[in-house]
């Protein structure tokens, strides 16, 4: 007699932590856990821990800094490898591209302006910033 409902095997799975480290979101694991329990990683819109499993074609939300990853998982490894091997871990949507592109383009015209001292200030000019700071404080 066949059973009606035959047990399913549990799709294969690696930690979160472990697969975001192997698909080089972050450098080490302890980083890729560290940003897990802070929020900056959701699946599918809920907040995620460390050791909860990743499985193929969920969505993820990765913050890092200032980018916003929105990407679909289609491999899985708990081994850090090359990192073409590692972009065939993950798929980002094309708004996603889009979006950080535009917020990496607003982010340099913001600093186009600006221009680091080419040397370190001298006694006088830390005298000068240090009135102006006593300045701004009354």
């Amino acid at each position: 007699m066949t059973d009606p409902h035959p047990a399913t095997a549990p799709q294969p799975g690696v930690r979160i932590d472990v697969w975001l480290w192997a698909a080089r979101f972050y450098k080490t694991r302890s980083l890729a856990k560290q940003a897990i329990e802070t929020g900056k990683v959701e699946i599918a819109g809920q907040r995620a821990k460390a050791s909860r499993q990743v499985h193929v074609d969920e969505a993820m939300t990765i913050v890092r800094g200032e980018e916003r990853f929105e990407i679909h998982v289609r491999g899985l490894s708990d081994t850090r490898g090359p990192a073409k091997v590692a972009q065939a871990l993950f798929e980002e949507s094309i708004e996603s591209r889009e979006r950080r592109a535009s917020e990496r383009a607003t982010r340099a015209a913001e600093r186009a302006g600006y221009q680091a001292p080419e040397t370190k200030p001298d006694k006088r000019a830390r005298r000068l910033i240090r009135a102006l700071g006593d300045i701004d404080a009354l």
